[in-house]
């Protein structure tokens, strides 16, 4: 884990974005389409801190992104070149736009000041989206990724926000997967290589702190 002052250092308010993967009703809600994510991310307190970072972002003046995955009701333009996207064809709840489905799930709020972006098509919610045009405009250095799945989504937001230079923050207790257990294995094996690891207590902690002073030339 990284020390206090590293990651204050790391989470300037001014250059940092949190961005929520996938926290929408249909996905983690109580009527989700798939009931075994959303009873992981309940019961793992992740989605309250999800929640909970989200909120001190707002107070503290954080920029947040909410990336939502959803489908037109004809399918068009949606992959159908993997198992899983086939099989989500096939669900009793789809992730359709315009629907309750697509939306940001509670107890996470969603501010006027927040970005909502939304993907038709691929795994990931940085690769062929608004996302990265998006942080760049807002000169993001430090992106702290949230949400689900530690399966899939998440792998894919950290290698891809990396691959495109920016640092990234994973709180461990903010993302969930399943089963339970594969989530702090793949943090470990896998995300801890490329990103920064902490928990929500820490992130909210350096978020909340005090900044070091810049000296300015007389």
């Amino acid at each position: 884990m990284p020390s206090h002052a590293q990651l204050r250092d790391l989470l300037d308010p001014a250059t940092t974005v949190v961005l929520t993967v996938e926290c929408q009703q249909g996905v983690v809600g109580p009527d989700s389409a798939l009931p075994e994510l959303a009873r992981a991310v309940r019961a793992s307190g992740a989605l309250d801190n999800v929640a909970r970072l989200v909120a001190t972002a707002h107070e503290r003046g954080v920029q947040v992104i909410h990336a939502v995955a959803e489908r037109r009701p004809d399918g068009r333009g949606a992959n159908r070149n993997a198992r899983l996207f086939r099989a989500a064809e096939r669900l009793p709840v789809q992730q359709l736009a315009g629907t309750s489905a697509v939306r940001v799930a509670a107890p996470i709020e969603v501010t006027e000041a927040d970005f909502v972006v939304r993907r038709l098509h691929g795994l990931s919610p940085v690769q062929g989206t608004d996302v990265d045009a998006l942080l760049r405009n807002l000169g993001c250095r430090t992106l702290v990724v949230t949400g689900v799945s530690a399966n899939v989504a998440i792998p894919n937001a950290v290698f891809d926000a990396v691959n495109r230079g920016y640092t990234v923050v994973v709180p461990a207790d903010a993302i969930a997967g399943v089963p339970a257990d594969y989530t702090p294995a793949m943090i470990r094996h896998t995300l801890a290589l490329v990103a920064t690891v902490a928990t929500t207590d820490e992130v909210l902690g350096a978020l909340n702190g005090p900044r070091r002073s810049r000296l300015t030339p007389g």
